[in-house]
């Protein structure tokens, strides 16, 4: 166990960035085709294909799941993951072609420091080369902090980031998170470094201070970044048990307990907050709704973690007035 959404068999994650335009993206490449639903809770989401996961629609399985920056820009990146894709023979059979499922969500990164061009209508956007790269980039191990989709991620007071973690449900199978975190609030308390996700932490994985000794009501008041459209928290949870896809739908709806955990607030109208949920099928189905409960609150769990995570593992871009990291503030 790595402590990454890739300890789940049948899944690989990739990362490609733009370091002048402070941007990037994330691919989870599917080994083989996988069930997929999602569940969307913000109010100013940004996706593409992602109504083909609803538990009624026909298409059931994905080849890979995509997590950008960019704003709408951005969803430019499952292009070139698509590309990748085809040239690997990979997709749903239409006929004699092959068309790959390919759902995405972006997180608003147009106001971080980096130049961006093409927002002022100025050239091509790099998404589609950033997704081919990611895709070609997908291994078992992979960075985490300012990396990816989390690249130019932000929170109200720290820089944001790309996070995952991983455990084994009691039920024996394993459930992972891979999110990048582009909050509208904060995933600390107050000013302090402690994070909201601390009572889920294993191992020291995001600094091992545990919360402050009380929290106050200064502690609690909420912190807002930017405006509307200036955020979203983007999350992939996944399990190699086998699942329909209602019971996907499920675990994602149930994974976005661990965004409430990790940031105040999460699923805010100014947040576009998606859980993406997969199920790589290499170990058995639950055995009754008490399993399934079971792989439910795992995936809250390691999803909470994955956030702070995230944030922990950050560094600052390099642009002037760019958010701090936690290490900056709270590293010692």
């Amino acid at each position: 166990m790595q402590n990454l959404i890739t300890d789940v068999r049948g899944l690989l994650v990739g990362h490609a960035h733009d370091v002048a335009a402070g941007t990037g993206v994330t691919a989870a490449i599917f080994e083989r085709p996988t069930i997929a639903s999602a569940a969307v809770l913000g109010g100013a989401p940004g996706t593409r294909d992602t109504a083909l996961l609803d538990p009624e629609m026909t298409v059931e399985h994905v080849d890979a799941i995509v997590l950008s920056g960019g704003s709408a820009w951005g969803l430019g990146a499952a292009d070139g993951v698509m590309r990748w894709l085809a040239k690997e023979g990979r997709g749903f059979p239409v006929g004699a072609f092959r068309v790959p499922i390919v759902p995405q969500a972006i997180l608003f990164d147009l106001m971080n420091g980096g130049d961006k061009p093409w927002a002022r209508g100025e050239g091509e956007t790099p998404y589609a080369r950033l997704g081919a790269e990611a895709a070609a980039a997908a291994s078992a191990r992979f960075t985490l902090g300012t990396a990816g989709a989390g690249y130019g991620a932000t929170t109200a007071n720290l820089k944001g980031g790309l996070g995952s973690a991983s455990a084994r449900a009691a039920t024996g199978q394993i459930v992972g998170a891979l999110v990048a975190v582009n909050a509208v609030g904060t995933a600390t308390i107050g000013d302090g470094p402690h994070f909201w996700a601390a009572p889920y932490e294993r191992d020291g994985e995001f600094g091992g201070i545990g919360w402050p000794a009380a929290i106050t009501s200064d502690d609690t008041a909420l912190r807002f970044k930017g405006g509307t459209g200036q955020n979203t928290t983007i999350a992939l949870v996944a399990t190699d048990a086998v699942l329909t896809k209602p019971q996907a739908r499920r675990l994602a709806l149930a994974a976005h307990d661990g965004l409430a955990r990790a940031l105040r607030p999460a699923h805010a109208p100014l947040d576009g907050d998606i859980v993406f949920a997969a199920a790589t099928g290499y170990s058995g189905a639950p055995s009754d709704a008490f399993a399934m409960t079971e792989l439910c609150a795992t995936a809250a769990d390691v999803l909470a973690r994955a956030a702070a995570r995230g944030v922990h593992a950050a560094t600052a871009l390099p642009f002037a007035g760019a958010r701090p990291a936690w290490r900056d503030r709270f590293g010692h």
